[in-house]
């Protein structure tokens, strides 16, 4: 149904921090090791890992790479999410529906 790399990317708080950075525009690796208390091949392993789950781009600027977010990459987990609320939804009409017969 889904990817498990993107629920292994998004598991981390701190991969979830940089997507948030990254959602209010591209920013170039020292720029996002700047705002962690890391070191900048640690905040790299995580960015590698966004990529190959496919939340992030990685757009190269000459020696610079820019990093980008990819909301498309989310959308797995979107339609994991649609599928358990539709499940809920069901559950929960069917409580209802039981609940208002069981007064007759």
């Amino acid at each position: 149904m889904t990817d498990p790399d993107v629920f292994r990317a998004i598991a981390d708080p701190t991969r979830r921090q940089i997507m948030a950075l990254l959602a209010g525009g591209d920013l170039r690796v020292s720029d996002i090791a700047s705002r962690f208390d890391m070191s900048r091949p640690a905040v790299s392993k995580h960015l590698a890992l966004l990529e190959s789950a496919q939340l992030i781009r990685v757009e190269r600027q000459g020696r610079e790479a820019i990093n980008c977010l990819n909301p498309d990459g989310l959308k797995p987990v979107a339609e994991w999410l649609t599928f358990f609320s539709q499940f809920w939804d069901d559950k929960l009409l069917k409580l209802k529906q039981a609940v208002e017969g069981s007064d007759d």
